[in-house]
C-alpha cells in the first residue's frame, strides 16, 4: 500500500528552518503500531495522522519517534497547512480536528494560520533538581505543569548558549524542560524546549509548550498578547492571544517535500 507523505516546516516561512512535521492523510483507518512505525521512520519531532471525517473535519493524531503525543502546536499548523494548499479544504473553510485534546479549530488568515488551542495551566514553585541553576545559567523562576516544567532564565542571551547534558536531564524530568526568558525590543518572550523522554533532545519550535508559557508570562505579567520566539539552531516564531481558557496562536508555514511511503 502506498501512503501520500508531506513535509512541512512549521512557525517559519523560509524552508530548512522552523520545526519540520510529516503529515500523513490517510485513506482509511491505519492501526497504531504501523503509525508509530511511520513515526520512527521519519525521524522528526513529530509525524501527524489524518482521517477525514467530513468536509472540513478530521481525526487527528500525533507521534514523536518513541510515543504518541496528546497535543502538538506545529504539526497541526503543518496538517492544516498542508490541507489549504493542497485543496483539500478551501482556504475560507475553517477546520476541525478531533484529538486527545479536544476539538481543535484552525483557519487561515492571509499567509497565516491561526490555531485555537486550549490554555496549559502552569503552578509556580520550585524543581527539586534545577532549583537555581539550568547547566550553568540561573534560574529566577520556575513552574510545572503536565509531565513538564517551566524555567525562567535571568535573560534571552544565556538561554541561546544553554548546552544540556541530555542524560542529566532525562533523568530529572519527566517529559523535559521548558526554558523562557523575558524578551527584547522585537520579541516578548524567548523560549527552548528540550524532551529527551519523547525521543526529541531539543524541540526546534514548540506549539503546545506556548499554551504553557501564555499562561505563565499572562500570570507573572498580566500580558494577554506575546510576540514569542523559540530559539533553536532552527529557529521560528508565532504571536500568542490568551482569550479566557484558550489559546490563539498564529504562525506560518512552508511545504518541503512531498511523496509516497511504501508500506
Amino acid at each position: 500500500m502506498q501512503l501520500p507523505i508531506v513535509t512541512v516546516d512549521a512557525f517559519t516561512d523560509t524552508p530548512f528552518s522552523g520545526n519540520p512535521a510529516a503529515i500523513c492523510l490517510l485513506p482509511g483507518p491505519l492501526a497504531e503500531e504501523g503509525m508509530q512505525l511511520i513515526a520512527a521512520e521519519m525521524n522528526l519531532s513529530e509525524t501527524a495522522f489524518l482521517e477525514q471525517t467530513g468536509p472540513a473535519a478530521f481525526d487527528l493524531r500525533w507521534f514523536t519517534p518513541q510515543k504518541e503525543v496528546d497535543l502538538c502546536g506545529h504539526a497541526t499548523l503543518a496538517s492544516a497547512f498542508m490541507l489549504y494548499v493542497e485543496e483539500v479544504v478551501d482556504t475560507d473553510q475553517e477546520i476541525t480536528f478531533f484529538t486527545k485534546s479536544g476539538e481543535l479549530k484552525v483557519h487561515m488568515e492571509g499567509e497565516e494560520i491561526v490555531m485555537d488551542f486550549p490554555l496549559i495551566s502552569t503552578q509556580e514553585g520550585k524543581h527539586s533538581y534545577f532549583t537555581d541553576d539550568f547547566f550553568g545559567q540561573k534560574v529566577i523562576g520556575a513552574a510545572s505543569l503536565k509531565d513538564n516544567w517551566i524555567l525562567e532564565l535571568e535573560n534571552y542571551h544565556t538561554l541561546e548558549y544553554v548546552e544540556p547534558e541530555f542524560q542529566v536531564l532525562a533523568l530529572h524530568s519527566e517529559q523535559g524542560i521548558i526554558i523562557t526568558a523575558k524578551g527584547n525590543d522585537e520579541y516578548d518572550i524567548y523560549s527552548r524546549y528540550f524532551a529527551p523522554n519523547l525521543g526529541v533532545n531539543e524541540d526546534p519550535v514548540t506549539g503546545s509548550a506556548h499554551c504553557a508559557l501564555m499562561d505563565y508570562w499572562y500570570k507573572k505579567e498580566g500580558r494577554a498578547v506575546l510576540r514569542a520566539y523559540q530559539a533553536s539552531h532552527r529557529e521560528g516564531e508565532m504571536r500568542l492571544e490568551k482569550r479566557g481558557d484558550r489559546v490563539i496562536i498564529y504562525g506560518k508555514a512552508v511545504k518541503i517535500f512531498e511523496g509516497f511511503l511504501e508500506v
